[in-house]
């Protein structure tokens, strides 16, 4: 019976998509981005009075304003705010959907992939990502996209729109993954630190003013949340969502954090820090990337995991400094 029920509802949730033309979901989609009727008509190609009349339909359907004149611009109701990335999310699928194929041609294709990434990523692989792409699908456009932590935290749902999200293990589960590569956790402290020269201890991680990347409830590297479990409770000065923004901040001061060996291998020589060795096991970092289980099969899903995985070993394999590729993943 239970089966019997789901199917019926199933059943009237198609009946009622039938009724509605999801022609409404791309002028949703258009105004609630733009937030206004101006905008969004020339977006789409379409007259004035045309995407008032959809704007009238979807008020109508919604039995809200969804965006509301305050002086001389428009401002989304609170129903249209969480609207907003559900339009978007959705026509993103509606996307996919028609212009899923059964095999995947790179060289024709004309399709956009979308990464989720932090700094670090970008500057390890972001490149040789977008060499490959450019050599082997040249119509194609890569988007690199900045994740935080409300992206980690509706990861499953921001997967549906985007189609890689880079996170060492940990943080995600119920989501398809595989390694790509090993890195390794080093302090980091101005160059002209007196602490560079006699070697960092744990008591100097506990007095030393902080750096903290990520840093949250719900937010952390993996190296900073070892260090809580170690008892290690760091004092926090500045927190910031860029890696690459960690040398200034703690070049010229007492300031110490916590970085990617590699980035730190990349940077320019002048940057005025000093990586050091951490005085506690901060364990390997791997960095991973993560999909929705719904594209395992899909063959320019496929493809693109394939091409990100060949940038790794491009980018990192055989480095010197025993930063290799990893095997397996989920």
């Amino acid at each position: 019976m239970p089966d019997d029920r789901h199917q019926r509802c199933l059943y009237g949730a198609i009946v009622n998509l039938a009724s509605l033309d999801l022609n409404l979901l791309v002028s949703l989609d258009a105004l609630l981005q733009q937030r206004s009727v101006t905008r969004a008509a020339a977006q789409m190609g379409l007259s004035q009075p045309a995407l008032s009349a959809s704007l009238a339909r979807l008020r109508r359907h919604f039995d809200d304003e969804l965006l509301t004149r305050v002086g001389n611009e428009y401002r989304l109701t609170p129903l249209a705010v969480q609207l907003r990335e559900l339009a978007r999310i959705a026509l993103s699928g509606v996307e996919r959907v028609f212009s899923a194929q059964p095999e995947f041609d790179p060289a024709s294709s004309t399709r956009e992939f979308t990464l989720l990434v932090s700094d670090y990523v970008v500057t390890v692989l972001g490149d040789t990502v977008a060499g490959l792409l450019a050599e082997e699908a040249p119509h194609t456009r890569l988007r690199l996209s900045q994740h935080s932590p409300a992206i980690v935290d509706r990861a499953e749902q921001a997967l549906l729109s985007a189609d890689l999200l880079f996170l060492p293990p940990g943080f995600l589960t119920d989501l398809s993954r595989r390694d790509l590569y090993r890195d390794e956790w080093v302090c980091v402290v101005a160059a002209d630190n007196p602490v560079a020269d006699g070697g960092l201890t744990v008591d100097d991680l506990e007095t030393l003013p902080w750096v903290a990347t990520y840093h949250g409830p719900t937010a952390s590297t993996p190296a900073a949340r070892q260090m809580r479990m170690l008892g290690i409770e760091p004092r926090v000065q500045v927190v910031t969502e860029s890696f690459l923004t960690v040398p200034a901040l703690v070049s010229g001061s007492d300031r110490i954090a916590l970085l990617q060996r590699k980035l730190v291998e990349l940077l320019p020589l002048n940057t005025g820090i000093r990586a050091l060795p951490c005085p506690f096991d901060a364990g390997p970092l791997i960095e991973a990337m993560w999909w929705h289980p719904v594209f395992d099969d899909d063959p320019e899903h496929t493809y693109l995991r394939d091409l990100v995985a060949r940038a790794a070993d491009l980018a990192v394999g055989g480095h010197p400094m025993g930063i290799d590729p990893v095997d397996g993943g989920q």
